[in-house]
C-alpha cells in the first residue's frame, strides 16, 4: 500500500509572504521520517498508511498554533495494489516524453 498526500497550508491574515509558516509546517515533515518533497504549491508526504500519513500533515499544521485561520488544501492519492514512489511518477511521465 502506499499514500501520497500533496498539501497546502497557508495562513490567512498574516503578512503577504508566508515562508517563515511554511518553514514550520516543513520541518516537522522532515523531522517525522516519512519521505517528503517541497514544491512551489505544497509539501507531498509519502508512507505506507493513509492514517499515519494524515496523521503527520495534521501534527505539522498544528505547529501554527498563532494562527487563528489556516486554509489547507489536500489532495490524496492512495494506492492499495503497490507500493508507489515519489520518483516514480515522475520518471514514468518522463520516459514518455522522451519517446
Amino acid at each position: 500500500m502506499s499514500a501520497m498526500v500533496f498539501f497546502s497550508a497557508t495562513p490567512i491574515g498574516k503578512e503577504e509572504s508566508v515562508s517563515k509558516y511554511v518553514a514550520r509546517v516543513v520541518k516537522k515533515i522532515k523531522e517525522s521520517g516519512f519521505n517528503w518533497q517541497l514544491t512551489p504549491m505544497g509539501t507531498i508526504v509519502e508512507g505506507e498508511n493513509l492514517k499515519e500519513v494524515l496523521n503527520v500533515v495534521a501534527d505539522a499544521v498544528e505547529e501554527l498554533k498563532d494562527c487563528n485561520r489556516i486554509s489547507i488544501s489536500i489532495k490524496i492519492d492512495y494506492r492499495r495494489d503497490r507500493k508507489s514512489g515519489l520518483d516514480k511518477k515522475v520518471e514514468s511521465v518522463m520516459s514518455k516524453i522522451e519517446k
